[in-house]
């Protein structure tokens, strides 16, 4: 399947589209990603101390990239969870990297949802970033369904300069991001 990489389609056609619709005066006004934040919980790490070793290999699998490992920032007795334990990963892509992952992002993975109808509009913090929820790794074509030891959901947000959800919605629709209508 022949694509433009989204990094030169930003360039050519998104930046262009986004200046005339919203009527900037200076292309550094234009609203672009800065970068991609993934986020992977890991409550089980708790009981299984294999679990952050298995996400770790899937998120380098996924981003080329190795994650830091965050911990709790408090200690809660209902969770029996003591401040300073592994509790997730986190990985930050920017430039390369970022555009890489996005492209297959768009164009591989979410299509390969089980029943996908696109993803949800709504989704925006107000300040034009953008955060999606994915239930599981295996819809990234690098993970092998026979090498993982459990499905795991991950966070992926999209961090934008743009001031307003409407700003970022039209800048993500325009990189090809499947929406669904509402």
């Amino acid at each position: 399947m022949a694509f433009t990489p989204l990094k030169e389609l930003y360039k050519n056609d998104v930046a262009a589209s986004l200046m005339e619709e919203f009527g900037y005066d200076n292309v550094m006004q234009v609203p672009r990603i800065t970068k991609v934040v993934i986020n992977v919980g890991l409550g089980e790490a708790l009981d299984n101390a294999k679990a952050i070793e298995f996400a770790t290999n899937d998120i380098v699998q996924i981003t080329g990239q190795k994650p830091v490992v965050t911990r709790a920032k408090k200690s809660i007795a209902a969770f029996k969870l003591r401040e300073g334990r592994q509790i997730g990963l986190k990985v930050t892509l920017r430039n390369e990297r970022m555009w890489a992952f996005l492209t297959r992002l768009i164009h591989v993975a979410l299509p390969r949802t089980r029943d996908f109808q696109g993803i949800s509009p709504d989704s925006f913090d107000g300040r034009g970033n953008y955060t999606l929820g994915l239930r599981e790794q295996l819809i990234f074509p690098e993970i092998e369904y026979d090498k993982i030891d459990k499905i795991r959901g991950m966070e992926v947000s999209i961090v934008t300069t743009a001031k307003t959800d409407e700003e970022g919605r039209r800048l993500l629709a325009l990189l090809g991001m499947p929406f669904y209508q509402n």
